[in-house]
């Protein structure tokens, strides 16, 4: 198609849009469109790497899931979209890290462009090679920004407009010198990292902040919390302050970029890697390979 300019200033990348594949960065939007001017975008990740693709289904649902609440078109079936990114994921090498994105955007809107029209639903999937980041360790802080409530934003979808927050909250926690930042929600309680969902330890006890509303529950984070119960490990979810972090054992995230990922610092207080975040890494790798 000789209007899709593909911009070469990325890594390995292909898209499904328009009813083929393209390699590289596919223009797939203009001025005009509702999504690029007015937010009205929806995406899902999955990951592949070291040859699995873990939970992919559970991505393809969700992004399905999140065009009914948002009240965008679920043009695909979860089936569909699972299908079309198996064969995208063989264009590349077997052993690359890989980050599936499946999207949904509104092209057109009504009157003045703010009420969007879900028939003109349009929908792509990008898939590019983006590595894994090594188990290091990460510094985090309290961040002023707080995460909004259903009242405020579409918070039940894994919508884009959510996202700028999120980043700006990263942008000061990183200019305070620390990697990441624990978010509130508004009525003071932790939510979330800016970039994933988080637990902590305490006494053998492992905690995570109780869904509610103000964050999405993570398809990672059930995952890590169902096979850590499954291994004997007690898990509770319920409100947490920022002080019951600063008391923690261990912190260790989980999310889709980088799956399970420790915390080394939370402001000047260093901490181990600890024996509850390894037990969950290696769960989670298992239950990856294991299928």
């Amino acid at each position: 198609m000789s209007h899709l300019i593909a911009t070469s200033n990325t890594s390995q990348t292909w898209t499904f849009f328009e009813g083929a594949w393209h390699e590289g960065n596919v223009a797939i939007m203009g001025p005009r469109t509702q999504g690029a001017w007015l937010a009205s975008v929806l995406f899902d990740g999955a990951r592949a790497f070291e040859g699995v693709t873990p939970d992919l289904d559970r991505h393809c649902a969700r992004l399905n899931e999140s065009a009914r609440v948002f009240k965008l078109k679920a043009v695909l079936s979860d089936e569909e979209w699972l299908a079309l990114a198996k064969v995208g994921v063989r264009k590349f090498d077997p052993k690359a890290a890989l980050y599936i994105r499946p999207m949904y955007w509104a092209d057109a809107g009504f009157g003045g462009g703010v009420k969007f029209d879900p028939e003109s639903t349009r929908w792509c999937l990008c898939i590019y090679e983006t590595p894994m980041l090594e188990p290091k360790g990460s510094a985090i802080t309290l961040s002023t920004h707080r995460r909004p409530t259903a009242e405020t934003a579409p918070v039940a979808a894994k919508a884009a407009c959510l996202y700028p927050n999120n980043g700006h909250a990263l942008m000061e926690a990183e200019a305070r010198g620390f990697d990441n930042c624990l978010l509130r929600d508004m009525l003071g309680n932790i939510a979330e990292l800016a970039n994933a969902n988080v637990f902590m330890v305490k006494d053998g006890v492992v905690f995570t902040p109780a869904p509610n509303g103000t964050f999405l529950s993570g398809i990672t984070r059930a995952r890590v919390i169902g096979l850590l119960r499954g291994d004997g490990a007690t898990v509770v979810e319920k409100p947490l302050l920022y002080e019951d972090f600063l008391g923690a054992d261990e912190i260790f995230s989980s999310g889709n970029f980088n799956k399970v990922a420790p915390m080394t610092r939370i402001e000047d207080r260093q901490m181990q890697i600890g024996p509850v975040y390894r037990r969950a890494r290696k769960l989670y790798w298992d239950f990856a390979h294991a299928r």
